[in-house]
């Protein structure tokens, strides 16, 4: 079991700190982390040839890690015909990535996405010039080119290059959340692995032929609620320009007032008619947690049952432990409850912000049960085990309803509980399409 860890394709590390094996150890597996480069170290794109920096570097390394596990794990007494690739935010988005790439064909075979995929909207970074910004935030001042860029940005030291922050307050209303990530690569070359948008990808993709798990969290946008406390105009400025509540590729496709007339059915969905302030908050979150993850999900599966010949799954986690969901403590502190995005990681992963559990927790009982789904998935296609006690979990059909595993303090098979909002978030793009 190959993991690809998460943070937005800027921060993130492998190792036991974050992502200690301990859990994974009840079975019988073999699990390995990939590091690969992050930021503008790791995406830094430039559209001449000819200084050999079209970005993706990152996602390359995690190429080139698939082949090192693909060519030397049986040295470690693994199975190279029976790899499972799986990760979570940015690390699911990669992974949709590389089964997007036909470099990465018959790398895994089979594959876990957690809380991401190529369509959310920082899983494709749309801005222009950001090697020129981080050079002129760096001092330099020459014409722009892109080969005096990259020598200027050569020079400098690396902490120089990941600590300034470049995005401006429009890229922040419209939710840009990182600068530097994956892009369609602007030249192909041997290792291109985005060579266009990556939805023109789909139908053509050698992933299609391989089982897959997708999921996330019943209270994803709990991970912007530090960043409204920091950045208060995120909530206010959206009661004048409501059309930043669109995702950016729609307010591309329209003029201004089709965007407010748009927005309005987001802002009616989850704030009602109210005025937006601080008190808010929790309906910001809940609107993120649709924009930012559950939508584009959900756009993935669609594209996945027209096109794919494996099965698909959907995990929905829903576990809220008062003390062990680390990310939404950490986000929002101890007084906020819900279930926020990358909770889920702290029942897959031992780390620095763990402890030792009881085994008669219902905290240490979620971690039994994600291990032995994560497992049997990876061990047979197959995620049905002992710990459903009894549930059924069926793929999704093309034509039935949008069936989850709800893994709370039971488990149960129900129809994903966000589908009447994400049916408004369709509503959009069959606009866009008209």
């Amino acid at each position: 079991m190959v993991f690809l860890y998460g943070g937005g394709f800027e921060k993130g590390d492998p190792t036991r700190d974050l992502h200690g094996p301990d859990y994974f150890m009840m079975k019988d597996v073999i699990l390995v982390t990939i590091a690969y480069r992050l930021g503008p170290l790791g995406f830094l794109s430039l559209t001449d040839p000819t200084v050999g920096a079209p970005g993706n570097a990152g996602l390359k390394d995690q190429l080139l890690g698939l082949q090192w596990v693909k060519e030397n794990i049986s040295e470690f007494n693994g199975d190279s015909h029976n790899i499972t690739l799986f990760g979570e935010s940015a690390g699911a988005a990669s992974t949709h990535y590389m089964m997007l790439t036909p470099l990465a064909k018959g790398l895994f075979h089979k594959a876990i996405l957690m809380s991401g995929t190529v369509l959310c909207p920082w899983a494709l970074s749309p801005l222009k010039n950001l090697p020129q910004r981080l050079a002129q935030v760096n001092g330099y001042t020459g014409n722009g080119d892109d080969e005096s860029v990259l020598e200027y940005l050569q020079k400098l030291p690396a902490e120089e290059l990941v600590r300034p922050y470049i995005l401006t307050k429009e890229e922040n209303m419209d939710d840009c959340l990182f600068a530097f990530g994956p892009v369609i690569e602007p030249y192909l070359s041997a290792m291109c692995i985005v060579p266009k948008h990556p939805a023109a990808m789909f139908a053509d993709a050698w992933g299609n032929d391989i089982p897959i798990i997708m999921s996330g969290t019943s209270f994803e946008g709990l991970l912007m609620f530090a960043r409204v406390h920091m950045a208060p105009y995120l909530l206010h400025e959206l009661n004048e320009n409501h059309q930043h509540m669109l995702p950016l590729e729609l307010k591309q496709k329209h003029d201004i007032e089709k965007q407010k007339e748009l927005a309005a059915k987001v802002r009616e969905a989850h704030f009602a008619e109210k005025e937006l302030r601080m008190e808010h908050l929790l309906n910001y979150c809940e609107y993120a947690s649709y924009k930012v993850f559950w939508h584009p999900i959900l756009r993935t599966i669609k594209a996945r049952l027209r096109y794919a010949h494996a099965p698909t799954y959907l995990y929905r986690f829903d576990f809220d432990s008062p003390h062990f969901n680390h990310q939404r403590i950490g986000y929002c502190g101890k007084d906020v409850r819900g279930v926020s995005h990358v909770d889920d990681h702290s029942y897959l992963f031992y780390g620095d912000f763990a402890w030792k559990l009881e085994k008669d927790t219902p905290e240490f009982r979620t971690i039994q049960r994600k291990i032995d789904i994560w497992t049997s998935f990876a061990e047979n296609s197959d995620p049905n085990c002992e710990n459903l006690g009894g549930n059924q979990w069926a793929p999704l059909q093309v034509d039935g309803k949008l069936h989850c595993l709800n893994v709370s303090h039971d488990l149960a098979v129900i129809e994903l509980p966000e589908v009447h909002k994400l049916q408004i978030w369709d509503s959009l793009y069959e606009v866009a399409e008209e």
